[in-house]
């Protein structure tokens, strides 16, 4: 076995289904570059480790790191990285009826109305979240 196939995560040439999968399918097809698979914008992109409850309706969980591209326009259902008050904070950005809000992903917290009353800036749209289930 080539030394690259020991050192680098591989990708599967076929996807893995919820069952139980077939020896025959477990050839690498090639090594795993997860900036190229998370990165679309290298320039504009940072990372960003999530803290808080707020967004665990999402999949964002204290502790995830995720992968936010400034390049990216902050639209309606989007989720952003806003600096409220100097505060930063990741929750989906919502327009609607001439109004417009960051709202969390747990029922827990109140949508925050962007009013005038809070001084706000954004600072990317979240593309991708890496989440661990165990920790090693």
């Amino acid at each position: 076995m080539e030394d690259t196939m020991l050192t680098k995560p591989m990708l599967m040439q076929s996807p893995v289904a919820a069952g139980f999968p077939s020896p025959a399918e477990q050839y690498a097809e090639a090594p795993l570059d997860l900036n190229r698979l998370l990165v679309s914008h290298p320039a504009a992109t940072y990372f960003v480790r999530a803290a808080g409850d707020s967004m665990v309706g999402v999949g964002i969980y204290p502790g995830d790191i995720l992968v936010v591209d400034r390049s990216l326009d902050a639209t309606h259902g989007r989720i952003v990285i806003a600096s409220l008050n100097s505060e930063f904070v990741v929750k989906r950005l919502c327009f609607r009826g001439g109004g417009a809000w960051l709202e969390s992903a747990n029922s827990r917290y109140a949508p925050i109305p962007l009013d005038g009353e809070v001084e706000c800036r954004f600072f990317g749209v979240v593309t991708a979240v890496i989440h661990r289930f165990i920790q090693v």
